[in-house]
């Protein structure tokens, strides 16, 4: 976010004497980072880093608070000339609780121009000025003080105007001049004849403000940070405006931001005042947070002083009793994320200097505690599926509906699933909406890719939370799910591949299924191509007592390759050719015997066929020389010829 310095002075005037560097390096130390630094035409500009949880700061005004705080220095006041309020002269309803309050003015424009000292810090922030006096001011109010607010053209209105959720059918039109088909999950603004704009996001084309509007309705408001972020996710649409609201505004700024633009509107166009009202009212303030002593101690790794924490809350704009043993504090309206004593202790430690929070290390309480049964039993089953040729992944725990409706879930599961229990209040798109009852749809998505860049088997495991929707809120299962697709092959080169059946997985969660478990279902999919089984995982047996395994060596020492090419009878199995091998070979390193190729094509005796023998030696001792390895290699090439085997031309 740019910051221009001669704005954030003028809402603390303590910075005229602290130079720009010094300012970055203040700002840093409250955990606001700067980027970069310009100087632009008259002024120069600050490139802030404003953190998610921090949508009060992402204004002048916001972060002169906080550097009031720490510098000590008092803000300017904010107290624009009050409204009087009167009788609505359009009537406002706020049916939909993500709107609480509406504070509204109407005005008749004048013929006056945004000043040039507005228009430059306009440009000093890479916001141009559209010259037109309303929707430069609402501009101007944004960047100064972090409120978003809205001019309608107020001929352009019809009827009363409403705070609503969104019917089916209903499109607009929005500033950008793109058609909007709107859910009913959106909050708009609304008027007789629909939708005119989309709450805290960006407003409608069709009453916005031009170079021939004689009236505009003004709107200062809160919207619901969680309504306002999914909007602005489902258009794709992130604004000014829906940065500031969907981080959470200051519902009590609502009433002075409109009264702000209705001074700046009778200062720079000489408008007049028809009315003013407000709709609604502010919502309760959050519930004060008691911030204990010994908390405060320990977050901060020495003893601190309550009287020295309420001071620094203070600075910060809390409400602060103090108590035996605990400070009550009631946090501004504008901070949403001083929710716990753990927010309030981390304020007081950032405004007195993290250079000042002591490098020690934490206290040691004991012994480390035993590793539970549950995670003893998921470590074992992954280790023995990996044995067996499944691949473990990690799949994400967010589904879409579509994915979640194919597949029911593990034995029982879907027995009394409620999705709404398992539906996310603000997720980041359809896709990821639902909490997952089933790993077998995410293990699919994989298993169809790996099989679409050519992999001829496909064996994958996942042992992760399912959930059940129960009440309105969600269950969690442990659950194991397998998947087997593709053709499956032994590693035999005599052995023919072909299509996984449901018997070969069966055998293998036989052996690792409790006796007592429920029956084991195999699920053939999309017409047998994929076979998968979910259980969750207290029908697997428990892991026997914990077994500290030998430890082998790995040697430091190359490894040596040699190739035997043999023709052999074509009855002969491969098994009895590595038998013979590995026997001539017991006293020698040999690390691997494969069989690398199997030929039965042209240029063979007709009852033959041809096995390119791969031996890999390696000693864990010492580097291995030619002669030796030769006469090991004619060693394993007797064994082979004493079952008929010869070399191959």
């Amino acid at each position: 976010m740019w910051i221009e310095r001669s704005a954030l002075a003028a809402e603390l005037p303590g910075l005229a004497t602290l130079g720009t560097r010094s300012l970055a390096e203040t700002l840093a130390s409250l955990g606001f980072p700067v980027d970069a630094m310009e100087a632009r035409p008259g002024t120069e500009v600050l490139d802030v880093d404003i953190t998610a949880n921090r949508g009060d700061a992402m204004s002048h005004r916001g972060l002169a608070r906080d550097l009031s705080a720490r510098l000590q220095h008092p803000l300017a006041p904010l107290a624009p000339p009050s409204v009087a309020e009167g009788e609505p002269r359009i009537p406002v309803h706020l049916p939909a609780a993500a709107c609480p309050i509406y504070a509204t003015a109407l005005l008749t424009l004048g013929e006056g121009r945004t000043p040039e000292a507005a228009q430059a810090f306009l440009a000093a922030l890479g916001a141009s000025s559209k010259q037109l006096p309303a929707v430069d001011a609402s501009n101007e109010l944004l960047h100064r003080y972090g409120h978003p607010t809205h001019a309608f053209d107020a001929d352009q209105i019809r009827g009363a105007v409403s705070v609503r959720m969104a019917r089916p059918g209903e499109a607009l039109v929005t500033l950008d001049g793109v058609e909007r088909k709107l859910s009913p999950e959106d909050l708009v603004i609304a008027d007789e004849g629909g939708p005119i704009a989309l709450a805290g996001v960006m407003g409608g084309d069709g009453t916005k403000v031009t170079e021939g509007t004689l009236r505009v309705l003004l709107e200062s408001a809160w919207f619901d940070p969680r309504r306002v972020r999914a909007t602005a996710h489902r258009h794709g649409l992130h604004t000014d405006a829906s940065q500031r609201f969907g981080r959470g505004a200051d519902p009590a700024m609502a009433p002075v931001a409109r009264d702000l633009l209705v001074q700046r509107l009778q200062e720079w166009s000489g408008a007049t005042l028809e009315g003013a009202w407000t709709a609604g009212a502010l919502p309760a303030p959050p519930a004060p947070v008691d911030l204990p002593k010994d908390l405060l101690t320990r977050v901060a790794g020495e003893p601190l002083l309550l009287a020295e924490a309420a001071k620094a809350l203070k600075a910060l704009g809390c409400g602060v009793e103090a108590e035996p043993g605990h400070l009550r504090v009631q946090p501004p309206t504008w901070r949403h994320d001083l929710l716990l004593p753990e927010d309030l202790a981390e304020e007081v430690l950032r405004l007195r200097g993290y250079e000042r929070i002591p490098s020690v290390l934490p206290p040691l309480e004991g012994p480390p505690q035993a590793l539970s049964p549950e995670y003893l039993q998921r470590q074992a089953l992954a280790r023995r599926l990996a044995h067996l040729g499944f691949h473990q992944t990690v799949t994400y725990g967010f589904v879409s509906p579509e994915m979640d409706a194919a597949c029911p879930g593990p034995l029982g599961a879907e027995a009394d699933d409620d999705p709404a229990g398992r539906t996310l209040a603000n997720p980041l798109g359809q896709e990821y909406s639902l909490l997952r009852r089933s790993l077998v749809p995410s293990l699919m998505a994989t298993a169809r890719q790996n099989l679409k860049q050519g992999q001829r088997e496909v064996r994958l495991f996942e042992i992760a939370p399912t959930y059940r929707g129960l009440a309105d809120k969600p269950h969690e299962h442990w659950t194991v799910a397998l998947l087997w697709a593709g053709e499956r092959w032994d590693a035999d080169p005599e052995t023919r591949s072909g299509p996984v059946k449901a018997k070969h997985l069966l055998g293998i969660l036989r052996d690792l299924v409790a006796p007592e478990a429920k029956q084991v279902r195999v699920h053939p999919l999309e017409d047998g191509a994929f076979l998968a089984a979910e259980l969750h995982l207290t029908a697997f047996r428990r892991p026997d007592a914990r077994i500290i395994p030998s430890y082998v060596p790995h040697s430091r020492f190359p490894a040596v390759e040699r190739d035997l090419s043999l023709v052999v009878e074509q009855g002969l199995p491969w098994q009895g050719m590595d038998e013979a091998v590995r026997t001539a070979l017991q006293e020698v390193p040999l690390a691997d015997l494969t069989c690398a190729d199997l030929y039965q094509g042209k240029g063979l005796e007709p009852g033959t066929k041809a096995w390119l023998l791969r031996l890999t030696f390696q000693a864990p001792d010492r580097t291995l020389v030619g002669p030796e390895v030769d006469a090991w290699v004619a060693r394993a090439l007797a064994a082979a010829e004493s079952l008929g085997a010869r070399l191959r031309a």
